[in-house]
């Protein structure tokens, strides 16, 4: 595979993945919390805290996401071992870091107000060790981006 074929699939893959994301954050959740509203309203006054919590941990989402792009499109221009991938990757591990810890804290701060159950806090730990995995992945790969970088310019340093 050509490196422009494999940045355009790269560039694919995360276009897919914000659409999605932009269905589940903006459709999915609410028509599940509204009917989760209709069914249980002694749980009405949960929705639109849970709702904005949930829109916020889809900050650092697209921010991963925007990073991946970037990091496609220099794929694409042949430059894939090059500081500014190690900086985007750097940037990805930051991000799913941030968002796991305020996706778990906030589970526990509503766990504390009330406004969550403990069946629920014991099922978002998957997500939570999912956004740890992305943050491992993401370091291992910057720090493999390093080491490319730092041979390749010291190749260049001999000729």
């Amino acid at each position: 595979m050509t490196q422009k074929k494999l940045s355009k699939l790269i560039c694919a893959v995360i276009a897919g993945m914000a659409i999605c994301g932009l269905a589940v954050y903006f459709y999915v959740i609410p028509v599940l919390g509204r009917d989760m509203c209709r069914h249980f309203p002694e749980f009405s006054y949960c929705y639109y805290p849970w709702l904005i919590f949930i829109w916020l941990t889809a900050i650092p989402c697209y921010a991963v996401l925007y990073y991946g792009w970037r990091i496609g499109r220099e794929i694409g221009r042949d430059n894939s071992f090059s500081p500014e991938n190690v900086s985007y990757l750097k940037k990805i591990m930051a991000m799913a870091i941030i968002d796991t810890a305020v996706f778990f804290a906030g589970n526990i701060i509503f766990l504390l107000l009330g406004m969550n159950h403990p069946g629920i806090v014991l099922l978002s730990l998957p997500v939570c060790f999912a956004g740890l995995v992305v943050a491992i992945i993401a370091a291992v790969l910057s720090h493999l981006a390093q080491k490319a970088v730092d041979m390749r310019s010291e190749n260049e340093s001999y000729i």
